[in-house]
């Protein structure tokens, strides 16, 4: 008997798949147009921006894969990321030796942080991207009591140079120069682009592609294939001797490390924290940076993370500068691109729910 042939997917579905990307690349490839932007301006900035939020992006992944969906939480990962980094600062370690520094001390306040963010979520089963939004809320302000008013009140602080004004609280922005480009420059490579030398952080594309591996390995272990046991049918997976809850905590750990480890490359790269700031808007841009791959709430791949990163942050790059030239503001640039932001997601979120409720409908 002849082998069957393999069906083969519609057109019609593959489009569909690939319309939010392909929006994307039209939206960059008109803005740069339009603004008059060369390929080498947009690789050089590309560069940068990339080594700086491939991980974040990539700490999404492990609790879509277990059925927990998008994980706003990983703004307390971003926190812990932070937190390492100002105690390394403070204590004056400088280059490699300190980003290691702040990797280690920052793996175990992410470890608490993701079992206690786990436990939440097995509380709130069905609503755990609003728990992890609310989380994130609620850790905002324990660090910002922290930070604000309990260093140098409560906590014995004696860097006064990094103190407010009144002698507690840590200034509003801190100067990272002693880790700033630590694994940036652990390959040194330069490259002339438009007359310029551009630093290609070599090194740091290499963890990223490790974290990448690390992904694909994982999906394959015994774990990997029990949280996709879990994504697929929570209920099978129980039948079936998975143990669920315990599994949650573990995606949710994972997600909050990565994510702490992943701020730790956003801030060496940039050079500058904003204490109070800089974590805000981690959930919510890698989010979008992930959707706007083609992914979904309830699928994404390693591949999709990497193509959202880069599709995303050069439509950052692209509408500033064509608000600029279109309109003579590029602010106008600025909220287009927050509002694609939140309209990416939104809309993610609202077929969700109406894919959930289709199939409850069906059943």
């Amino acid at each position: 008997m002849p082998p069957r042939p393999r069906a083969r997917v519609p057109l019609h579905p593959r489009l569909a798949h690939a319309a939010v990307p392909l929006l994307f690349v039209l939206l960059c490839v008109l803005g740069a147009i339009a603004g008059h932007i060369t390929p080498l301006f947009l690789i050089r900035e590309m560069l940068a921006r990339f080594a700086r939020n491939a991980v974040l992006v990539l700490s999404l992944l492990v609790p879509i894969l277990a059925g927990l969906g998008l994980n706003f939480g990983i703004v307390i990962g971003a926190m812990a990321g932070q937190a390492a980094a100002i105690v390394v600062t403070l204590w004056g370690v400088r280059g490699i030796a300190g980003f290691a520094l702040a990797w280690v001390l920052a793996a175990p306040i992410a470890v608490v942080l993701g079992i206690a963010t786990g436990w939440l979520f097995n509380r709130a089963r069905g609503r755990e991207m609003v728990s992890g939004l609310i989380a994130g809320f609620f850790a905002n302000g324990a660090y910002q009591l922290v930070f604000l008013f309990a260093v140098g009140s409560l906590i014995p602080f004696h860097a006064r140079e990094v103190l407010l004004p009144q002698g507690f609280g840590l200034r509003n922005t801190i100067d990272l120069d002693g880790i700033q480009y630590a694994v940036d420059d652990l390959i040194p490579l330069r490259v002339v682009l438009e007359g310029s030398s551009v630093r290609v952080p070599l090194a740091t594309f290499a963890i990223i592609g490790l974290f990448c591996a690390l992904n694909l390995f994982f999906q394959r272990t015994k774990l990997g294939q029990e949280l996709r046991a879990m994504g697929q049918d929570p209920h099978v997976a129980a039948i079936a001797g998975i143990p669920i809850e315990r599994n949650r905590v573990i995606a949710t750990v994972i997600s909050t490390v990565f994510a702490a480890w992943g701020q730790l490359f956003f801030l060496q790269n940039l050079g500058t924290l904003n204490t109070y700031s800089s974590h805000e808007q981690v959930g919510m841009f890698s989010i979008a940076a992930l959707l706007v791959s083609g992914a979904t709430v309830t699928r994404a791949t390693v591949g999709q993370a990497i193509l959202g990163t880069l599709l995303f942050h050069t439509l950052f790059v692209v509408s500033p500068i064509a608000g600029r030239v279109l309109l003579g503001d590029a602010q106008i640039g600025e909220f287009f691109r927050v509002f694609v932001a939140y309209a990416v997601i939104s809309v993610a979120l609202v077929l969700h729910a109406w894919q959930k409720g289709s199939r409850k409908s069906s059943s």
